[in-house]
């Protein structure tokens, strides 16, 4: 069974730093994209960043430069760092995988192509 369950979230200050783990079970990470999404109250569903299993990643412009995803595939692990964090960033994350063997390159546009979901985990950014 498929499973992904993100952790990591919290409260911080803006200009602080959380590192979000996405960890996968039933099934290898190889051969997965993963993406990682954000949802904030009364917005829609945004594609943050994501990771191929190519190896190629991509992010949205409002997160370049500030968040760094990554994937441990022996850990079936993909992470996600977040650096200089803004107010405008508190959201729940989520996690999500596309069907395997697909998406060799990703873009944060690709949302539609995600099937398996974590619960989330809330990011809040506050002073």
């Amino acid at each position: 069974q498929l499973q992904l369950v993100e952790s990591g979230g919290g409260s911080v200050q803006p200009g602080g730093s959380l590192r979000l783990s996405c960890a996968v079970s039933g099934f290898s990470l190889n051969y997965y994209t993963i993406g990682w999404f954000r949802q904030a109250p009364g917005k829609e569903r945004e594609g943050v960043s994501c990771v191929s299993w190519g190896g190629a990643t991509d992010y949205v412009d409002s997160v370049k430069g500030r968040f760094t995803i990554s994937r441990d595939n022996a850990k079936n692990t993909v992470y996600l760092q977040l650096n200089s964090l803004k107010p405008e960033d508190t959201a729940v994350y989520y996690c999500a995988t596309a069907p395997r063997g697909t998406l060799y390159v990703c873009t944060t546009n690709d949302s539609d192509e995600y099937e398996n979901w974590g619960q989330g985990t809330q990011v809040t950014v506050s002073s």
